[in-house]
């Protein structure tokens, strides 16, 4: 078992930055595959980004590459969302999720355990 709990979002300006974490409990973290995805009102969970266990591989939409960064702290069990240049089209609920398998899927099916969410807001 895995639970996760995120961390630091809130309200932005278009053009400022936020890191969001997500703190992750079991002595298994290392071991899964951990992913970032968001949902906006009306619409359906969109993949953010993932990051393989050991960080040597890492995934992420187009919508965000090159302005968002996936890292990991398997020491301290935590993972990082750093987002910057935000747009208000990237407001939503973002989510953190662990999967068991050794890619770092874009599919919400790979995922087994998911947080409650963080809520980012971006204003224009």
């Amino acid at each position: 078992q895995v639970q996760l709990v995120e961390s630091g979002g809130g309200l932005v300006q278009a053009g400022g930055s936020l890191r969001l974490s997500c703190a992750a409990s079991g002595r298994t973290f290392s071991t899964y595959t951990m992913g970032w995805f968001r949902q906006a009102p009306g619409k359906e969970r969109e993949f953010v980004a993932a990051i393989l266990w050991s960080g040597g591989s890492i995934n992420y939409a187009d919508s965000v590459k090159g302005r968002f960064t996936i890292s990991r702290d398997n020491a301290k069990n935590t993972v990082y969302l750093q987002m910057s240049s935000l747009k208000p089209e990237d407001t939503a609920v973002y989510y953190c999720a662990a999967s068991p398998y050794g890619r770092p899927s874009e599919y919400t099916r790979a995922y087994a355990y998911w947080g409650q969410g963080t809520q980012v807001t971006v204003s224009s």
